[in-house]
């Protein structure tokens, strides 16, 4: 395990790693989104 080989080419694992980190952050951000909405109209007058 040198440094050459950790530099050599692009990673796919490392790029699916980052894709699935990019969905659960959307995805996290649209349920807070909805948490938000939701608490607003449904506040007591």
């Amino acid at each position: 395990m040198t440094n050459g080989d950790q530099n050599s080419g692009k990673d796919p694992h490392n790029e699916r790693q980052m894709w699935w980190w990019l969905g659960y952050f959307l995805f996290g951000i649209h349920i807070v989104a909805f948490v938000m909405i939701y608490a607003v109209t449904h506040a007591p007058k």
